[in-house]
Parts: structure tokens; sequence; C-alpha cells
């Protein structure tokens, strides 16, 4: 066969083959010129899901007329000029296919107005390998970029479009997830003709909620919390959904590495395993976070559309992300110095806040009062199925009056979760705040309690190794085992004793004391895996908190145990001081919250 140069218009169309998938892809490469060149205003309209005419009009920079035909050749770009911009790149596109590749598989027309330029030029493409020359066009400072009849002349192509619907929904979710990531600027969608999204700028934190709740809706803004972190140079903000807001797809997952929105392994890894421990089974987390950090120490080079990077330090990253988005569950509890709300339901998204240093949320407690950290005296207090009587919940409600006036009295606010009035069949604390009236699950709430306790005594005392009489010998891929020589101190550090006695062969000879009962060797397997697929593992302590959780739910009150106020009292006390104390071990929320406003709403008081 003879070996000969392709047609610079066969190129381009193979380059769009990569670049252009659908009309969402265009619109993608348009969108991220006109942020790059610095617009804070960006006009979208669509006919037909795309398919027959897409525009983008903003008002950044402009080309000057002298660029413009240049700017539909390939690898001419503006943002980088050498290899080591390409090794820190900071804009969202950077390698110059995207309008030569749009240009070869449609009809396009390019019109800007460059900055300090009185008229506008325009330049027009049809599908072909030469472009006409630019002529002056009026037009504002900015640029505009029309794309009529995709792949018009690639009908192989255009056969794998879907619907008007579906492409035009693709669309919609790409505008919404710049959206969020650039709340600096202005976006106006229409589709045929008719208005579908407005945006103004967001600039103050109250604008910027505002536009997180239309685009995630208004149940994950509500139950969002705010966090702002930074170590060593990388800084995470955000928002990320309390573990009771959750979902039964990964589909509210947006994730931005310096402004540019990624699909990346090593963030789900990091956000599944810090939510592990507090979300339903089965159901995935919500979150919209940013992620900032040297431009040189990120990859965005590695894919042809930049869905995906390669962070130069994989494992540091997984580790700021995990603790950092661990540590701020954790602070999940109810606060003394803030509205008290249920894990269910917040107030908004004010009082939601978690940033400093070490993430760390505030826990509260009654003001001058000590109470016992030892949890629920499970000894004390009579056993009995029976309901409170009505003589019975009155002296709770007068138990829980006297002490809110107490400490108004002694000028302190009442704990976050108030005091408690009376037990509901057994099985709920009604407490009474300041808020209204706050629903406790005992057993569920005594169950995070007494889990967490277990945790931090555990890990406390650390993981005691149990040598193995006979050790197992087990078959793994030489990269594996090759990982495992590398890692072989800090498993054992976690109570595993496994050392390399082969190319593809490992012995265990020693595992964690608690988890001497379960499968050894599917537990190696796991751990080797996670190693060389993410430089870290957490399976061992997984595994032993799954045990620890399993002891948690059969050492913790039951169903129809009466318990006396004071215990209650002690129980809710427990709660504030209690990591995670939102959900049960299983992801159930502990509690709720009814304020006085929804208790009137229900008896139409005020109407």
């Amino acid at each position: 066969m003879t070996i000969r140069a392709l047609p610079p218009q066969l190129v381009n169309q193979i380059a769009a083959g990569e670049v252009v998938e659908r009309p969402a892809s265009v619109l993608k490469e348009l969108l991220e010129n006109s942020l790059d060149a610095g617009a804070d205003r960006i006009d979208i309209e669509v006919e037909q899901g795309g398919m027959r005419r897409l525009r983008v009009t903003d008002n950044g920079a402009g080309i000057p007329p002298g660029e413009l035909s240049l700017a539909l050749s390939r690898h001419a770009t503006s943002k980088i000029a050498s290899l080591d911009d390409l090794q820190a790149v900071s804009s969202l596109g950077f390698r110059g296919e995207a309008l030569p590749s749009i240009a070869s598989v449609s009809r396009l027309i390019l019109t800007s107005c460059a900055k300090g330029e009185l008229n506008g030029w325009r330049v027009k493409g049809d599908g072909g390998e030469r472009f006409d020359s630019p002529v002056p066009a009026p037009h504002p400072q900015g640029t505009s970029v029309e794309v009529r009849d995709l792949f018009y002349n690639v009908p192989a192509r255009r056969k794998f479009l879907r619907t008007e619907r579906t492409e035009f929904g693709h669309m919609q979710t790409l505008v919404n997830r710049l959206a969020l990531s650039r709340f600096d600027t202005g976006f106006e969608l229409h589709h045929n003709r008719k208005p579908v999204l407005s945006l103004k700028r967001a600039d103050e934190p109250r604008t910027r909620e505002s536009r997180l709740a239309e685009i995630c809706g208004r149940a994950f803004a509500e139950s969002a919390v705010y966090i702002e972190h930074e170590r060593s140079g990388i800084r995470l903000s955000g928002w990320m959904g309390k573990p009771t807001f959750s979902r039964a797809q990964p589909d509210l997952q947006h994730f931005y590495v310096n402004g540019r929105a990624v699909r990346d392994k090593v963030v789900s890894h990091a956000g599944r395993q810090a939510y592990a421990d507090v979300l339903f089974h089965g159901r995935h987390p919500a979150f919209v976070l940013y992620l900032e950090m040297d431009p040189s120490m990120v990859d965005a080079n590695v894919h042809p559309a930049k869905h995906e990077v390669r962070f130069r330090d994989t494992r540091g990253v997984h580790d700021f992300l995990f603790h950092t988005l661990k540590n701020a569950i954790a602070a999940l509890r109810p606060a003394a110095d803030e509205p008290a709300s249920s894990a269910a339901s917040v107030t908004g998204l004010g009082p939601n806040r978690v940033e400093g240093g070490p993430v760390a949320g505030k826990v509260g407690v009654a003001g001058g009062v000590e109470f016992s950290q030892r949890g629920l005296p499970l000894g004390a207090g009579r056993i009995s199925g029976r309901a409170p009587g009505w003589g019975e919940l009155a002296a709770g409600a007068a138990g829980a009056a006297v002490a809110m006036a107490a400490a108004v009295e002694e000028d302190t606010a009442p704990p976050p979760l108030g005091f408690a009035l009376a037990q509901l069949h057994g099985v709920y604390i009604l407490a009474q705040n300041d808020a209204g009236l706050v629903i406790v699950d005992m057993h569920a709430a005594h169950e995070r309690v007494t889990y967490e306790r277990l945790k931090s005594d555990f890990h406390d005392s650390g993981i005691r190794s149990q040598p193995m009489l006979v050790p197992e010998t087990v078959s793994v891929s030489r990269k594996e085992a090759e990982t495992l020589e590398e890692h072989t101190d800090a498993l054992r550090r976690v109570g595993l004793d496994v050392h390399r006695i082969g190319p593809e062969t490992v012995a265990i000879r020693g595992v964690p004391e608690i988890l001497q009962d379960g499968d050894t060797q599917a537990l190696v397997r796991d751990v080797l895996s996670d190693l060389v697929e993410h430089g870290r593992s957490t399976r061992v302590e997984a595994s032993v908190d799954a045990v620890l959780a399993g002891m948690a739910c059969h050492g913790s009150v039951r169903a129809n145990r009466r318990l006396t106020l004071p215990e209650m009292n002690a129980l809710l006390r427990d709660m504030e001081r209690t990591e995670r104390c939102g959900q049960c071990n299983h992801g159930r929320p502990t509690w709720t919250q009814l304020s006085m406003h929804e208790l009137d709403r229900l008896f139409l008081r005020g109407r």
C-alpha cells in the first residue's frame, strides 16, 4: 500500500470525530472559547436541538480582523505558545482544533469585533477547505459563532444523533455545568426562539446560592453545606449534600479542577470513601465542588474533549479530598450557636458553613451544664412497652418547660436538640428546643453514638494483628505483587502482615484480630487492587468499621425500651457531641425538626 499525506479537509473531519460528537460538543467548545476570551455575558440560540442551527454570542475580547482566518485553521491558538505553557494550562481550551473541526462538518459563520475596533468583521465557511475572505459586519465588542446544518456533509455521523429533545437536553446540561463553574458570567439560553434559561451574574453569596438552587434544585440547595479548606497549596471549596440527601444515581456530582469540569476516578473514589460510613446502601452523594491547585500539578492534555485530567500527585490529591470531605461530614452536628436543623431538611445555606484550617464543625453544648459523654445508661430505667399516659406527658412537658426557663434565666442558649418531653410508642423521643419540636429515633441515634465511641476506642488502642497458624498464599498479578513491596510497612500498621514470596504470589501471615474470621484472601486482593488503582486503600479500616457497626447495632437501645427523662436528655446531649450524629450507621436519619411555623401551618393557625 502507498503511504500518502491525508487531505487537510479529511484531517479536519477526523479531528472532528474526536471533538464533535453531537451538538452539545460544539456548544462546549464555543462556550469555553467565550469564557477564555473574558466574556461575562453569553447568549445561546438553538434550533432543532442544535442540528439545524446553533449560535453563541459573547462580549469577550473579540478577534482582530487579521486573525479571523487564522482562527479557523488547525492548531492555531492564542492560549499556549510553548511546552512550558502546555504543562501548566490555565485556560479551558488550548488545542486549536475546535473551530476548524466544527467548520469541516457544518456551515459556519464567525463574526467578531476586537476591543478598540470600530467595526466587526465576518468570515464564512461551507464545510470545505477554504473560507471566504473577511468582510466588514456590524457587531458589538465580542464574538458570534453560528453553526448551521451540523454533519450535513458527513451523513453517516448525522444518523447517530438522537431526537431533538434528547440533543437539546445534553446542551442544557452542559450550560448548567458551565454556569456552576462561572458565577461571574451571565448565561441566556433559547431553544426554537423560546427562552429556557436566564442566569444573571452571581457575584454575591446570596445570588450564587440562588443559581445553585436553580440548577441543582431547591432540595439540594437546602440540604447542602458550604465547605472551604486549603492545605499545601491545594484548595477545596463548594457545596456538599448532607448524607441524608442522596441519589439513586451519581447524577448530581459536579467537580471542577481549576474551573474545568472533569470526570475523574480519583475524585469519585475519594468521594465514595468519604461518604461510605453515612450513606444508605446503594445511594450516591451529591456535591458541587471546586479544586484549585497549581496548573503545573495537573495535566489537562489527556483527552481530546478535555473531560479528564491526570494529577501528578494522585495519592496526595486523593488523600486531601478524602480527609476534607470526611472531616466536613463528621462536623455535621447540631450546634448551639446556629439555628437547629434536621438531617432531612435545613433552614438554609447560610448557617451550614464549614470552613477554616482543618475542617471542623461547632459542637453545641448546653451552657454551664456538664453532661455525661459515656452515652445512655443501658442498665437504668424500667423496661416497659406501655406508652406514657397523659399525666406522664404533662410531667415531661413541665420538665422541659422548667429546663428551658432555667436556660433563659441563666442567659444561656438552650442546647440545639432541646430538652426531652416524652417518648412516643417507645420508638421516638419528643423534645422541645428554641425552634419548635425535635423528633429523635432513639435506636438510630444511640447506634451512631455507640458506633463512634467504639471506633474511637478501637483506633486509639491500635489495630492488633493476629498471626496466622498457617500462612495463606494468594495468587495476584505481577503489578499487584510489586505494589505490595512498596506498601508492606503501611499494611502492617493496620494489622495486615503480607509479604511477596514469588513473582505473582504473596503470603498472608497476619490479619487484624477483629477480622480473623473473615475472608482474608478476598480482603488482600481488594487491598492490592486499591493500591494499584488509587495508591492507597482503606479496605482494612472499612472492614473493621463494619464489624464495629454490627456491634453498635446490637448494643444499642431497642424499640419499646422505656427511658426516663434524664436518660432521654443524656442521649440528646451525646448526640450533640457526636460526629455524624445526623445519620445512623446504615444512613437513616436520626432526628428531624418541626419548626413552630410548620406546626402552625399544620393546624391552620394564623389564617
